[in-house]
């Protein structure tokens, strides 16, 4: 079975991904899980980060609004998941590569340049590292 991966947060940006991703996966009978990363904030490693980004509560909220958006959407089969990292590109596409994923949608975040420079942009990582194919949502 094909397995579909969206990667989405809290953004205005991850609900129309979400849906896109739930078209993809239900013209091509795949299976669709939504992933959200819980940014990993302070610290210099995984055991002494100073807090994540959202309350377990607060991801979850994310995961179900996703949800309910890609079963409204036309998504049948749609799991949950989320994982801490302090670099959201390399948690999805590494999320994608060890659970055998065949594509990964995420959302276009439209920030400006100056920020893009700064911090780089999550898509165009994931695009430039992922194992399979990536479709960027507008």
């Amino acid at each position: 079975m094909i397995k579909v991966l969206c990667a989405i947060d809290d953004t205005e940006h991850s609900l129309p991904a979400a849906r896109l991703a739930a078209k993809l996966a239900g013209a091509l009978g795949a299976e669709l899980t939504l992933l959200a990363v819980n940014q990993m904030i302070g610290g210099y490693s995984s055991a002494d980060a100073s807090k994540l980004l959202w309350t377990g509560v607060e991801a979850q909220r994310v995961l179900d609004a996703a949800a309910e958006e890609a079963r409204k959407a036309g998504a049948t089969q749609v799991a949950t998941a989320s994982v801490n990292s302090r670099d959201p590109a390399v948690a999805i596409t590494q999320f994608a590569e060890t659970n055998g994923f065949d594509h990964i949608v995420v959302g276009s975040g439209g920030k400006g340049l100056a920020f893009r420079m700064v911090l780089g942009s999550v898509s165009r990582d994931v695009v430039q590292r992922a194992h399979c194919a990536v479709t960027v949502a507008r």
